[in-house]
This record gives structure tokens, sequence and C-alpha cells, in this order.
């Protein structure tokens, strides 16, 4: 009688579905470290043995002895459901006795157009060029990152954001000051692809596994990355060696340091030129909602309780100050 194959451990089961739902290494990252720390809070029981009232049970104590924001505690939630509910098959009902995390209602910090462009200037090369982008386009730095060739269409001046935030694609706009730089950044790019190809590499990772379907797509052209990393790396998952797209830390810190040096006394970082981008459209007199669409919000009441306050300071001080009203170019 041939005995059946061993039950896969409880996180290799939650990382093979996280994949066949085509959820991002950083998801799938922290969903696996908060399930370990769930069941390290209840001792190593098993999952199945807890239900509700433990759940509950860890989500309270990381608001209250944990002190997490709420965006902290609500990760951790969908960490457990997710287990629950799509790997070990068990309807949860909603966590009513949870203490809640607070979520402090803040204004995103905005840079007034001068300030931008002190911070930009102070970025060279590839640094300045991403930065200039999430100004000019309203990118997340990661949406940014994932941009592959074929999503900038240069004729349209308009960028294809795939799977943004919510596994939602939006377009938004290209401004026309980045076109030559970008031309100019791809041409050195495709030398790179071709020096790759001839190496017996050049693939990239793609979407969906669209490779299986497409097979040889991942060398083409249109699906490189528009800011690849500089070294080929080994995939985590697949093992297979190729160029990924650029590390999030190199400009983070590039902005970081920037900012520093021109001495600017405000908590500004990459996601703060998506919101300056958002404020400046407003004070040019753009619609919310096509701001909203621009930013990729599924709601305008999002967009407006972060920016209108925003703009009627902003533009209260422009108007002090003898500022104009409409945005730089990045």
């Amino acid at each position: 009688m041939q005995e059946s194959a061993p039950q896969p451990k409880l996180l290799d089961q939650v990382r093979a579905l996280l994949r066949a739902r085509h959820y991002s290494i950083r998801t799938e990252h922290s969903y696996v470290d908060w399930i370990r720390r769930y069941v390290r809070f209840h001792e190593l029981r098993h999952p199945r043995e807890l239900g509700p009232p433990e759940i509950s049970a860890f989500l309270t104590h990381l608001a209250v002895e944990g002190e997490v924001a709420a965006s902290t505690q609500n990760q951790a939630r969908s960490a457990l459901l997710f287990l629950y509910r799509e790997v070990l098959q068990i309807d949860i009902p909603e966590l009513a006795e949870v203490v809640a995390a607070r979520a402090p209602t803040r204004i995103p910090t905005v840079l007034t157009r001068e300030e931008a462009r002190l911070v930009l200037a102070q970025l060279s090369g590839i640094h300045q060029l991403i930065a200039q982008l999430l100004y000019g386009s309203g990118l997340r730095l990661i949406e940014a990152l994932r941009l592959r060739i074929q999503d900038l269409d240069f004729a349209q001046h308009e960028i294809l954001v795939r799977s943004g935030k919510g596994e939602k694609d939006r377009r938004t706009m290209l401004p026309d000051r980045l076109i030559n730089p970008l031309r100019e950044h791809l041409r050195g790019i495709q030398e790179l692809h071709a020096e790759d190809l001839r190496r017996g590499f050049g693939a990239v990772q793609m979407p969906y596994a669209l490779e299986r379907k497409y097979p040889g797509s991942e060398r083409e052209w249109r699906w490189q990355f528009v800011f690849p990393a500089a070294r080929l790396s080994t995939d985590p998952r697949s093992g297979i060696v190729r160029r990924h797209h650029l590390n999030e830390r190199n400009i983070q810190s590039a902005v970081t340091s920037a900012v520093r040096t021109v001495g600017l006394t405000k908590r500004a970082s990459c996601h703060t030129f998506r919101h300056s981008f958002a404020t400046h459209l407003l004070e040019q007199g753009y619609d919310i909602r096509t701001v909203q669409e621009l930013l990729g919000h599924s709601d305008v009441q999002t967009t407006q309780l972060q920016y209108t306050q925003t703009n009627d300071y902003l533009s209260s001080t422009c108007h002090r100050s003898g500022q104009p009203s409409t945005p730089i170019e990045p």
C-alpha cells in the first residue's frame, strides 16, 4: 500500500497559496511573519485549535501592549483572516471584540514648489529622474520602480500603472520635460539588455506567470523594467538569475540625504512628492475627481480628506507670500 505524501508545513501552505493568488513577495513575507508571531503568542498551538477569541486577543495585544499603528494592526488582521479563510478553509466572523489601534488623522506633508525644486536639484542621475517622475506623475515609489518599457506612452504623454495599490490599473500623466531624459535613459538600458542577452540572461520576472503562457516573452524588450538593478540577482522564489528593478532603499536614502542637505525641517520622503503632485494640481485648478483618478484612489472622499485641507493652507500661504499658484515642472 502506497503511503500518502506528507502534508506541507503550515507556513509552506501559506506561501504556496499566496504565490498561486499572485500576491507580491513583500506581502508574502509580511503575512508569514504575522502568522508566525500569532502562533508564538499562543505558545505554539496550531491555529486550528484557536479561533476568534484568540485572534482578538492577539490583535488587542498589538494595539494595547505593542502600541502599533492602525495600519500595522490591519495588516496583521488581514494575514490571519487569509490564514483561516483561504488556507485552513475556516470561516471567521467579524472580529467585533478587537481593541482597534488608533488611526490618527494627519495632513500629508507637502513641499512647496520652491522646496520641491531645491530637493530635486540636490539629486542626480537615476535618483533625480525617479524623483522627478514621482513628483511629475504622482506615482508611488514602488509603482515607479515596477514600470515596464511598454508602460511609457510617449505619444500620448501617459504612463500606465499596472497592478497598483488594490491590484488596480490606472493611467497618469507623463510630463513633457521628462520625455527626452527618459528616452536617453532607455537607450542605455537597451544596451544593458542586449548585453544580458548576449551573456545568456535577459529574462525578467513576469506578472501572473505569463512566461509560461507566452514562452520567450520574459526576454522581450517591452517587458523589461524601466529602472533595472545594476546587477543580476537570484530570484528568491524561482532561483532564476535575472535582473530585477532597483531597490527602493537606494532612492529613499538619496531623497532623505537631499532633504537634509537643503535644510528642510519637514519630514519629507519619496511619498512626499506624490502628496505635492496632488496638492499642486488642486492649486492649479484641477478637478478633485481628476486628481482622484490620477492618484488611483477608490473613493473621492479619500482624496478630499487628504488634500483639501492641505491645499487650503498652502493656497493661503502662497497668497500671503505672493508666490505663484501654478506647479513647477519636475
